[in-house]
This record gives C-alpha cells, sequence and structure tokens, in this order.
C-alpha cells in the first residue's frame, strides 16, 4: 500500500460495492449484539469504578459526533473526565496538541483517575457498541468528529464523511493522538479508497493488539 504521504488521494465511497456494505453491516449488528452480552459484567464493574473515583459524574458521557453524509448523532463512552469537562475545553484551548481541527492534550487535567486507565487501553470506547448496534457507527470506520471540527473543514477534509464513522480504524491503530490531523485524514481517505472485508477483519485485528499494547492513545 501507498504511503500516506505520497499524495492527497481523493476518496472513492461512493463506489463501494453494494455487497461489501451488506455483509458490513451484518458483521457490524452481529459483533456489537455479541460483544454487549458478553461485555455486560465487565460493563457494571467499570460503572462502579467510574463512580467511586467521582461521585460527581454519571457512568455513560455522550455527545454529538457528526456520521455519514453529515447526519450527527450521540456518541456513547464510558466518562473519563470530570463532570464539567466540556465547560473547560475554552480555557484550555491554547494548550492543544494537534494542528487543524483537533482538540487533544497529553496531560489532560479533566481527566481522572481511572478515566487515564481506561483511555490508556481504549476501554472507555465500548460503549460504542451500542452506536454500531444501531448503525449510527460501524466496527471500522473513520473517527467521527465534533460538530466544532467539521466546522473548521476544507472540502478535501469532508470526505471523511463519506462513509459511517468507526468504533476503530486505519487511525487508531496508526498511532492514535500521536498523528497529525492531516495524516489522520489521509489515513481515512486510504481506508475508504481500500476498503474491503479482508481490509476491516486486519484493523479489528490489530484493534485487539492496540488494545492491550496501546500505542498514543490519551
Amino acid at each position: 500500500m501507498e504511503s500516506i504521504h505520497t499524495h492527497r488521494a481523493r476518496a472513492r465511497s461512493a463506489n463501494l460495492p453494494v455487497g461489501y456494505l451488506m455483509i458490513k453491516r451484518a458483521f457490524d449488528f452481529v459483533m456489537a449484539a455479541a460483544g454487549l452480552i458478553v461485555l455486560a459484567i465487565p460493563f457494571l464493574i467499570i460503572g462502579l469504578i467510574i463512580k467511586f473515583d467521582d461521585p460527581a459524574g454519571g457512568v455513560f458521557y455522550s455527545q454529538t459526533r457528526v456520521g455519514l453524509n453529515g447526519k450527527t448523532f450521540r456518541m456513547w463512552k464510558f466518562r473519563s473526565m470530570v463532570a464539567n469537562a466540556d465547560k473547560m475545553v475554552d480555557k484550555l484551548a491554547a494548550q492543544n496538541e494537534i494542528t487543524g481541527a483537533m482538540f487533544k492534550i497529553k496531560d489532560d487535567p479533566r481527566i481522572t483517575k481511572i478515566g487515564s486507565f481506561i483511555r490508556k487501553y481504549s476501554i472507555d470506547e465500548l460503549p460504542q457498541l451500542y452506536n454500531v448496534l444501531r448503525g449510527d457507527m460501524s466496527m471500522v470506520g473513520p473517527r467521527p468528529p465534533l460538530p466544532r471540527e467539521v466546522a473548521e473543514y476544507t472540502a478535501y477534509d469532508k470526505q471523511r464523511l463519506t462513509v459511517t464513522p468507526g468504533a476503530t480504524g486505519l487511525w487508531q491503530v496508526s498511532g492514535r493522538s500521536d498523528v497529525s490531523f492531516d495524516d489522520m485524514v489521509q489515513l481515512d481517505i486510504k481506508y475508504i479508497n481500500e476498503a474491503s472485508v479482508k481490509t476491516d477483519l486486519m484493523i479489528i485485528v490489530k484493534t485487539f493488539g492496540v488494545m492491550i499494547k496501546p500505542n498514543g492513545a490519551y
């Protein structure tokens, strides 16, 4: 596969085979349903730990995200930050460590003790299985952005929105927060251009490896 730096490719999302999309949706539904059943007890344990660590907030945290063709939806996570984290973004804007339409701070003061752990191992992302079950997201695809991020997108960046966003993707297994915004877009377009059942399975396998040995999640 070509390097993401060789050229600014354009996505061919409209040409994704119908058969592939049908298989992808069936796989997503089965995987999400099975995951939610198997993880029911671990979810309960994680929830209790989150409440014990910071009783002020809830167990889950939802955010409005932008999905396929610009449609918004509520994306769910385990809460990893203090209860008023969203209200602190403007005060921390100057500390943003990623260029482009993203906001990330390596040592974010809003993150709780248990939050640091579950973010490092991507455990906080597991409730997104519910979004996958609903069809808001796929198991594999581009990271769903925030509306304020999309407001800064160029027409080129908006190509990320031409496929269903994913709980994991090429960006997540390629360095995650250590990857710049521009490179993330390139990785997403690379995924769109090479999307297949084989590619999705490869990314899912790599995701399990990343959860065991984190690669830039914070």
